[in-house]
């Protein structure tokens, strides 16, 4: 199409229909529900600046590091923000994992790769993997929440995309109301790398919505570590 045209006729129809269908069902922020004003993402400003930010990405001993201390030998680990009950991160992870707003995921996931841009406590990092579901999992949520924020976070770091290469082989059941032996029991074995090949001598960037026990974050770490030369960093969104 002529590109005069399109500026002229095309594009002003399309701005006006999507203007249209932002009176009609408005944007909504995940976090105080409050209309998005334009210039704005899934998160309002106001949602933004009271975001709890952990800022754990500058200290190699901060507290998502220590979880995995004697049980995976990582190159760096970090959390966006501080998970608690009824608060402001649980609202939107919530908003994420149960009601559809995959908006929210990558815009999250942004955050978090943006704050990894200026990390001197994380390495460069090669490939960004989220942490998988298993395919019935999957099915039944008709997404993978994790896999939203990788999206973001590549999207900050300038990374491409990549097929699954981690895989969850295992169907285990919820960790929520599990301890921490049973969620490493729950997980064990559960990952499998499809491909050696794009990940050896990578640093790979294994991110997750939210680390508690660290259970399922370990042995996603332990699975990739089979590859010769890889070296595996975690980031999530919330620390619990």
């Amino acid at each position: 199409m002529n590109t005069a045209l399109f500026n002229k006729v095309v594009h002003p129809l399309r701005r006006g229909l999507h203007d249209l269908a932002g009176l009609l069902l408005p944007r909504r922020c995940a976090g105080c529900d409050d209309v998005l004003r334009s210039t704005e993402q899934a998160i309002c400003l106001v949602c933004l600046e009271d975001l709890p930010r952990a800022r754990f990405t500058d200290a190699t001993d901060n507290p998502v590091a220590r979880i995995f201390w004697g049980r995976a030998e990582l190159a760096g680990a970090t959390a966006l923000l501080h998970f608690d009950k009824r608060g402001l991160a649980q609202r939107l992870l919530h908003r994420l994992k149960y009601k559809g707003d995959k908006a929210v995921g990558r815009e999250l996931g942004r955050l978090l790769g943006n704050e990894l841009t200026t990390a001197e406590g994380m390495p460069a990092v090669d490939v960004v993997l989220p942490v998988p579901l298993h395919p019935r999992k999957e099915r039944e949520r008709g997404y993978n929440q994790s896999a939203l924020i990788a999206e973001g976070v590549r999207e900050a770091l300038g990374l491409a995309g990549h097929g699954p290469l981690l895989e969850r082989v295992v169907h285990t059941a919820s960790q929520t109301r599990k301890g921490r032996a049973e969620r490493w029991v729950n997980v064990k074995e559960a990952f499998h790398v499809r491909d050696h090949a794009l990940l050896r001598d990578r640093h790979v960037l294994l991110v997750d919505d939210v680390v508690t026990t660290g259970a399922t974050l370990e042995s996603c770490a332990l699975a990739l570590q089979q590859v010769p030369g890889t070296r595996v960093s975690v980031a999530t969104v919330a620390f619990a």
